[in-house]
């Protein structure tokens, strides 16, 4: 069973060594060239500014449904729990 453990972990570190080596020279260059352009920092703006509406959205709804089932329970008496 070491064995094979052993095994495992020498052909993994054959396959994670270069993939990290590659992607930390991707980076490196990609950093040299200056990192995104305008184009994409205003599509990631736009992309967070239409997630934090949907949020907001969502806030809404969930305290629109807080206030229904809390008339509910006032308005249900004989559903008390002990």
């Amino acid at each position: 069973m070491k064995e094979a453990l052993i095994v495992a972990i020498v052909f993994g570190s054959f396959v994670l060594i270069p993939a990290v080596i590659g992607g930390t020279i991707l980076m490196s260059i990609k950093l040299l060239k200056g990192g995104s352009s305008r184009k994409d920092q205003a599509e990631d703006s736009k992309i967070i500014q239409e997630i934090y509406q949907g949020l907001s959205r969502m806030e809404a709804r969930v305290e629109a449904l807080e206030t229904i089932l809390l008339d509910q329970d006032k308005k249900d008496p004989k559903d008390e729990k002990i």
